[in-house]
């Protein structure tokens, strides 16, 4: 049954070292507030899935916290590089991962696959691309009925999602709106799922049917977290804080920069500092 827990406790409670995890949200709603609890919590040898990792995974593996990412395109949105995962990979500070790249199709499906409780996806894709021969996780499969070749990939089920919501109703109902990605399925796919949420409602009766809503029974723990998702935004709340994305480019190239950054702005922060984050942004949302 769905526990509504501060979102320490949530994280505490939900995740582990060495676990798979995916925090998920495709340029919206991203669980940034959730990523930061599980730094200051300073888990270890993660495997961190997630389509589009962005600022929360170059600030995990920065903090060393990751053994491997598996994604499908690394990069900051609309700025550049990662420094930190290229600092990983390349040099192997602060240690070095290993790394399995996928399209955007590949890890779409392979989602699909695991919340259908699958064991692998398959799929047209891949073609003329070069990744099968550095991802050994790419196979190609035989259609038994046209013959046709197709791409397959395992599927994945993470140990735990995160994702971040605009609301949960008092019974642990979920409601996602905007621009979903792939959230509903990583929840579906894994075996515990927390979500954060910008507030509780009473219900969902006044809402209009074009929704997601993902059922209290697929989701472990929801934490009440405002301005969660920051410097993504949240459709209705909040605007993406751009200048921010712009910003960590430069915090993120120099090492000694990046460590004291992290340390005031989240080693020494809470989830409720979130809120205080948004206040500007709410205005033009």
């Amino acid at each position: 049954m769905v526990k509504f827990l501060p979102l320490k406790e949530a994280v505490a409670e939900n995740l582990h070292d060495g676990d798979m995890v995916a925090f998920e949200g495709f340029t919206h709603l991203i669980p940034t507030a959730a990523a930061h609890e599980a730094i200051r919590q300073g888990f270890r040898d993660l495997t961190l899935i997630r389509m589009t990792p962005d600022l929360i995974y170059d600030q995990m593996v920065g903090m060393g916290m990751a053994r491997k990412i598996v994604f499908s395109y690394v990069g900051n949105p609309g700025v550049g590089l990662l420094r930190r995962v290229r600092d990983a990979v390349e040099n192997g500070f602060p240690r070095a991962i290993e790394v399995e790249e996928h399209s955007h199709a590949g890890m779409a499906n392979a989602y699909e696959a695991g919340a259908a409780g699958l064991p692998c996806a398959v799929f047209r894709g891949y073609r003329g691309a070069g990744l099968a021969s550095v991802n050994p996780n790419i196979k190609s499969v035989t259609c038994p009925f046209t013959g046709e070749v197709l791409a397959a990939v395992p599927a994945i089920r993470p140990d735990v999602t995160f994702i971040h919501a605009q609301k949960a109703d008092r019974k642990g109902n979920v409601l996602v709106e905007g621009i979903i990605g792939i959230q509903k399925e990583a929840v579906l796919a894994a075996k515990r799922a927390v979500v954060t949420v910008e507030e509780v409602v009473d219900n969902f009766d006044d809402l209009h049917p074009n929704l997601t809503v993902l059922p209290g029974w697929t989701i472990a723990a929801i934490a009440i977290v405002p301005g969660g998702s920051h410097p993504s935004y949240t459709h209705g709340y909040y605007e993406r804080d751009n200048a921010a994305y712009l910003e960590w480019d430069e915090i993120a190239a120099d090492r000694d920069r990046f460590q004291a950054w992290m340390q005031q702005n989240v080693i020494e922060s809470t989830a409720d500092d979130f809120a205080a984050r948004v206040e500007h942004l709410r205005k033009a949302a």
